[in-house]
């Protein structure tokens, strides 16, 4: 993940000085894809081990997401 926001950062840096050829702007919108993507997929990952508890120490975790964490067990 380091490395591609590294080049992802790099082509930003140059576009905002050089300006990027047309396979440099593919390569840029390809790396922020696979990155958003592999930021989706984490935030998911530790949505999935949430519980929510209230002051009280009652769960109150959404029921919608208790539906998506038991579905993941099974």
């Amino acid at each position: 993940m380091k490395d591609l926001i590294k080049r992802i950062n790099e082509l930003a840096k140059k576009s905002k000085t050089l300006g990027l050829n047309e396979e440099e702007k593919i390569e840029q919108n390809a790396l922020r894809q696979e990155y958003l993507n592999r930021f989706r997929a984490n935030f998911k990952d530790t949505l999935m081990n949430v519980k929510v508890v209230d002051v009280m120490g009652n769960d109150v975790t959404p029921e919608k997401l208790l539906k998506e964490q038991n579905k993941k067990k099974n």
